[in-house]
């Protein structure tokens, strides 16, 4: 990859494809084809529609429409026009979505017909100035189709965009705390590009599952078909399994990246069914992580040589480490069930990552001093051409995220984690979630990946009632609680001595979980049923 075009904005990249590959499929959405020749086009038109309505360089533009090709266009047309898509999960919930909103201020508002209706209820985006309807009854306001048809009447000759101009706000999930916005620049966008298509060994004219569209626009940025499935991408534990195993039987898909959640739901199925996915040439799972159960369960799937892979970051820093099925089922997860911690691979190159002591506070200048030894769990701190320098007008966040080093800043990921000898990082939980007891404080996933270990066991959440560690249990589907399994759980023969102060076990019936992944376990929300359970 040369650096000029490395140092493209991504929307103009997008176009470059266009050029180039032409023919090519790049999105196939309820049986449509839209070829790259076309959504070049159409991005183009839609962008020049954008700034003759009116819409201004920077200008921050809500986005709310469902994964589509009108998607797909209009986030691309925002990016080459020099606008900054904010983008927001729309499973975050009413009110928080709201919150979201009013934090970004928008100076348009780019939505789906029910988007809008929501935006009318909630009273959000009252700074919006412009308001466009993507599909469905316009309510008088001005359409996607609108824009097309403006871009289509007068050439303007858009300029590239800045490598360093703002390119987005993406909110994070808000599972460990208030939802913040993110902002990216494209060089961002552009780096992590190129190390995907290196790390995975990504090829133009493969073919993508969309199961996650905000990964999409990468796919189609790295000359791929995006294939988006008929299923609702807010709740993607609850997915039906043949929305996913028969897009990628029918288009012989060779890419698919799913939550942990996704791929257990569709493991279990094809397990059950005898099922294969033989034209799968990798597969990739974030968000929180994966249990070895669900690789195990996932890779019967697959054909032998291909990896399942289970790459760690954040919205702030992607990627961050990267490590495969192979090494986790071969080695780690044996480890992980000794109470090792949940081995997250080693750092990817261009990315720098330290383990520093543990702090509650902000950390203002950086200092060599900060790290610690090898073996000794603490906090990740990370810097890197993907590594995001702002949160959206978060001034304190800001503060405590980030650390200053005289020419760049390090950003502390909020998880605990060491090095092992090979270089390797094991993650251990999230510094808010340490459960603090009288013998001292537990790190969540080291204690968890014992019990989850029980083949009973779904999985697991350590929380703190008071001083008392308590250990939420959600067993496998079949399974009834017992007096006897509870101590069968609590007595594992080889747990080690800090998983031996657990003593309260409480049944959950299903853990309460993040909205964009379904797999980070909101032990906060679990703490508080387990304080009352326990009064």
């Amino acid at each position: 990859m040369s650096v000029a075009l490395a140092a493209r904005d991504i929307g103009s990249r997008l176009l470059d494809n266009a050029k180039r590959l032409g023919a090519q499929p790049a999105l196939i959405h309820q049986g449509e084809v839209t070829t790259f020749e076309d959504l070049g086009r159409d991005v183009e038109r839609i962008a020049q529609g954008f700034l003759r309505a009116g819409f201004k360089k920077n200008d921050r533009v809500a986005v709310l429409i469902p994964p589509s090709h009108d998607f797909f266009a209009v986030s691309f047309a925002l990016f080459r026009a020099g606008l900054t898509p904010v983008l927001v999960d729309p499973g975050i919930g009413f009110s928080k979505m709201g919150r979201c909103l009013a934090e970004a201020a928008p100076d348009a508002f780019v939505g789906s017909a029910k988007a809008h209706l929501a935006r009318v209820l909630g009273g959000w985006a009252p700074t919006a100035r412009l308001k466009v309807v993507a599909g469905g009854p316009s309510f008088g306001l001005p359409t996607v189709e609108t824009m097309r048809a403006l871009g289509r009447t007068r050439a303007l000759g858009l300029p590239a965009v800045p490598p360093d101009a703002r390119a987005a706000i993406l909110f994070t999930s808000g599972s460990t705390g208030a939802p913040k916005g993110a902002v990216y620049e494209h060089s961002m966008f552009s780096a992590q590009v190129d190390q995907l298509r290196e790390l995975f060994d990504i090829k133009e004219g493969e073919s993508s599952l969309a199961t996650f569209p905000l990964f999409a626009l990468f796919d189609a940025v790295l000359g791929q078909t995006v294939v988006i499935p008929e299923m609702d991408f807010t709740r993607p534990g609850l997915v039906d399994p043949m929305a996913i195993i028969g897009p990628v039987q029918t288009y012989r898909i060779h890419q698919l990246f799913g939550s942990p959640a996704l791929l257990d739901r569709v493991g279990r199925f094809g397990a059950r069914h005898g099922l294969a996915l033989p034209t799968l040439r990798r597969v990739m799972s974030a968000g929180a992580p994966v249990p070895a159960k669900t690789l195990a369960c996932f890779s019967r799937m697959l054909d032998r040589d291909v990896p399942i892979y289970t790459p760690y970051g954040a919205t702030e820093a992607l990627p961050v480490a990267l490590i495969s099925s192979t090494e986790i089922l071969g080695e780690t997860a044996a480890k992980t069930a000794r109470g090792e911690g949940v081995c997250v691979g080693r750092p990817v190159k261009g990315i720098e990552v330290a383990v520093i002591r543990i702090e509650e506070g902000p950390i203002a200048v950086w200092s060599e001093d900060l790290r610690v030894p090898n073996g000794a769990v603490g906090e990740l701190a990370v810097k890197g051409p993907v590594v995001t320098g702002e949160y959206f007008r978060r001034v304190s966040d800001m503060a405590q995220a980030k650390i200053g080093d005289g020419k760049s800043f390090w950003h502390r990921m909020g998880d605990l984690a060491y090095f092992d000898g090979e270089g390797r990082l094991w993650f251990c939980g999230r510094k808010t979630d340490r459960v603090k007891t009288e013998n001292g404080a537990f790190d969540t996933v080291r204690v968890e990946g014992v019990f989850n270990a029980h083949p009973k066991v779904k999985r697991t959440a350590l929380v703190g009632v008071g001083l008392n560690p308590v250990l939420c249990v959600e067993l496998e589907s079949g399974t009834a609680p017992s007096d006897a399994l509870k101590n069968e759980i609590l007595h594992l023969p080889g747990r080690p001595e800090f998983a031996q102060d657990v003593k309260a076990i409480l049944f959950h019936p299903a853990f309460p979980v993040d909205t964009r992944h379904n797999a980070k376990i909101n032990r906060e929300k679990l703490a508080i049923w387990a304080g009352r359970r326990l009064a």
